[in-house]
């Protein structure tokens, strides 16, 4: 069973590695499908090189629930206000439905700071549902089916992307709550002096 300190370190790795390899994207105001799918060549180069992780699957905008063996069934939430939405998560990192004891482990929704605060928030309340614990009634899980809505991450992250301060905010989700949140700036020569400081 993958811990939430062991897949923050792990986002925390591809984010360090995609902003050293892929800052010129970021540079260039890209789409955000565009930057989530180099994000998410990252992470699987980092799921790839550790056992731990077989069975494990990066997906962009991934939106089939039971490990898409079903076509009409897709991936929903039950929102905070009770109401079932379907959903495209931008970048999530999970096992397609085969590991059933622990399948969901990190959902990521991107957004540029200059995109409406409806669409931040919406996002936010994505990650509060998406990282509600499988037990909690609303969600019935008995590890062998899928739960009917999709739940259960054990990381969520929320990645937004200021271009004129040129940072970027990250605000990590655990149990359906705001866990911690902390900012970076992406200027080449920061970066380096920032990771110069970590070796």
């Amino acid at each position: 069973m993958k811990s939430y300190e062991e897949l923050v370190a792990l986002f925390n790795k591809a984010n360090e590695n995609f902003l050293c390899d892929d800052l010129s994207l970021i540079e260039s105001c890209v789409s955000e499908r565009t930057l989530c799918g180099a994000l998410m060549l990252h992470m699987h180069d980092l799921i790839v090189s550790d056992p731990s992780f077989k069975g494990y699957y990066t997906d962009v905008e991934y939106n089939r629930n039971k490990g898409g063996k079903v076509k009409n069934i897709k991936k929903t939430i039950l929102g905070i206000d009770e109401k079932i939405v379907t959903i495209n998560c931008d970048l999530i990192l999970h096992s397609r439905g085969c590991h059933a004891e622990q399948d969901n482990l990190i959902a990521i929704e991107m957004k540029k700071s200059s995109r409406p605060k409806s669409e931040k928030h919406t996002d936010r309340e994505r990650l509060m549902a998406l990282t509600k614990n499988a037990n909690e009634g609303v969600y019935p899980y008995d590890g062998h089916t899928s739960p009917q809505y999709v739940c259960g991450y054990v990381l969520g992250v929320y990645y937004e992307i200021n271009y004129n301060k040129k940072s970027i905010k990250i605000e990590f989700y655990r149990y359906g709550t705001l866990d911690s949140t902390y900012e970076i700036s992406y200027n080449a020569d920061e970066l380096k002096k920032q990771w110069a400081i970590k070796k």
